[in-house]
C-alpha cells in the first residue's frame, strides 16, 4: 500500500509538472494561461450578451409602445445598447434628410437602410471582439499540447536508452508527463470551441433581432415620410 500511494503521488498533476522537461513546462504554462484567458472571455462575454438581450427586449417593448419617438430617442440615446445605436443612426439620418425643403423620398429610404445596416454591423463587430481568441485557442491548443507530448516522449526514449532499461518504472513517469501536456491542451481547447460556437450563435440571434428592428423602424419612418411629403414639408 505505501508503494502504491507513493506511485500515485508521483503521478499527481503537480509532480508531473515539476518533473517535466523545461520545454514541456513552458508548453504547460502557456496552455494554462490560455485556458485562464479563455475562461475570462467566456464569462465576460456570456454575462454581457445575456444582459444585452434582456435590456434589448425591454427596449423594444418601450419603443413600440411610445407615441413620441423623438422624446423616446432623447431619453434613451445615452443607453449603451446595440439597438440604441441603430435607433440613433436612423434618427440622425432622418433629421438630416428631412430638414430640406424638397425631400428625396427614395434617397432618404436608401440612406436610412444604409445607416441602420452599418450600425448593426458596427455593433456586432464590437460585441464579437476577442471571440477570435476562443477560435484560435480551440484550434491551436491541441497541437501545442501534442508538441509537448512528442517532446516528452522523445525525452523518455532518450532516458530509456541511457539507462538501458525498458521497465515500466523507467518509462511511465516520462510518458505520463508527456500525456499530461496533451490533457492540458484539450482542457484549454474544448471549452474554447464550445463557448465560441455558443457565443457566435448568440450573436447571430442578436443580429437577426437588430435586423428585424431596423426593418420595422425603416417601415415606420417610410410611412412618416409619406405623411411629411403629403403635408407639403
Amino acid at each position: 500500500m505505501p508503494t502504491m500511494q507513493a506511485s500515485a503521488d508521483l503521478m499527481s498533476p503537480l509532480n508531473l509538472f515539476l518533473q517535466a522537461d523545461v520545454v514541456v513546462k513552458i508548453v504547460m504554462i502557456g496552455l494554462l494561461l490560455a485556458s485562464i484567458w479563455t475562461w475570462a472571455i467566456i464569462f465576460t462575454h456570456s454575462i454581457r450578451l445575456k444582459s444585452i438581450n434582456r435590456q434589448t427586449e425591454q427596449f423594444e417593448r418601450d419603443f413600440w409602445a411610445t407615441s413620441d419617438i423623438d422624446a423616446f430617442h432623447s431619453s434613451r440615446s445615452g443607453d449603451k445598447l446595440p439597438i440604441t445605436a441603430v435607433m440613433s443612426a436612423a434618427m440622425d439620418e432622418w433629421r438630416r434628410s428631412t430638414k430640406t425643403a424638397q425631400v428625396d423620398r427614395a434617397g432618404t429610404r436608401e440612406r436610412l437602410a444604409s445607416r441602420m445596416n452599418a450600425a448593426v454591423a458596427s455593433e456586432l463587430d464590437r460585441l464579437s471582439d476577442r471571440l477570435n481568441i476562443l477560435a484560435t485557442v480551440g484550434s491551436v491548443a491541441p497541437f501545442v499540447g501534442l508538441f509537448g507530448t512528442v517532446w516528452g516522449i522523445m525525452r523518455s526514449f532518450t532516458a530509456i536508452a541511457g539507462a538501458n532499461n525498458t521497465s515500466l518504472a523507467v518509462v511511465a513517469p516520462g510518458i505520463a508527463e508527456a500525456l499530461f501536456a496533451t490533457a492540458i491542451g484539450l482542457f484549454a481547447a474544448i471549452p474554447a470551441v464550445i463557448a465560441y460556437n455558443r457565443l457566435t450563435h448568440g450573436l447571430d440571434r442578436l443580429e437577426a433581432r437588430l435586423d428585424r428592428f431596423a426593418d420595422r423602424f425603416h417601415a415606420t419612418l417610410s410611412r412618416e415620410l409619406e405623411v411629411e411629403v403629403a403635408s407639403g414639408h
